[in-house]
C-alpha cells in the first residue's frame, strides 16, 4: 500500500496526468523516468496524458485487500490512452457484465482509500465507461 507520503510525490502524475515526453525519440514515460527505456536519451519535455483510451483486459476482484473491503466487488483493468500510453485502474460506475475489451472509457479523479487512523484521504484516476 502506498503511504500519504508517497502520494503527496506522486501528485503531479495522480492528479494531472503529468508525463515525460522524449525529445530524441518520442517515447511517453508515465511515471516521468530520467533515462528514456527506447533511446537512453535523458532529454524530455513535460506532456499531459490523453484523458481517453480503451480497455485493453480487466477482471473483476470479489475477493479484496483488506484496504478495499468496502468496494468490492470492483472492477480492474488496463487502459490503453488514445496517445498509446498503458494505465492500470479501477474500472467505475458501470455493470460488470456489460464490461468489454475495446469498449471506451474517460480518466476521472476519485477518492481511492483512507490512510492511517487519521483518515487521511488519497486521490487518484479511476476510469469511466463513455
Amino acid at each position: 500500500m502506498s503511504t500519504p507520503s508517497r502520494f503527496w510525490r506522486e501528485i503531479p502524475q495522480r492528479y494531472r496526468l503529468e508525463a515525460n515526453k522524449c525529445k530524441r525519440c518520442g517515447y511517453i514515460s508515465f511515471p516521468p523516468r530520467l533515462i528514456c527505456p527506447q533511446c537512453q536519451n535523458r532529454e524530455f519535455k513535460e506532456t499531459k496524458l490523453a484523458d481517453k483510451g480503451k480497455i485493453l483486459t480487466f477482471t473483476v476482484i470479489r475477493v479484496p485487500p483488506q484496504q478495499f473491503v468496502d468496494q468490492a466487488p470492483y472492477a480492474v483493468g488496463i487502459v490503453e490512452l488514445d496517445d498509446g500510453v498503458k494505465l492500470t485502474g479501477q474500472i467505475v460506475d458501470c455493470d460488470f457484465e456489460n464490461l468489454k475489451i475495446g469498449q471506451k472509457v474517460k480518466i476521472e479523479f476519485r477518492k481511492i482509500f483512507d490512510a492511517g487512523e487519521a483518515g487521511i484521504l488519497c486521490y487518484g484516476y479511476k476510469f469511466v465507461p463513455e
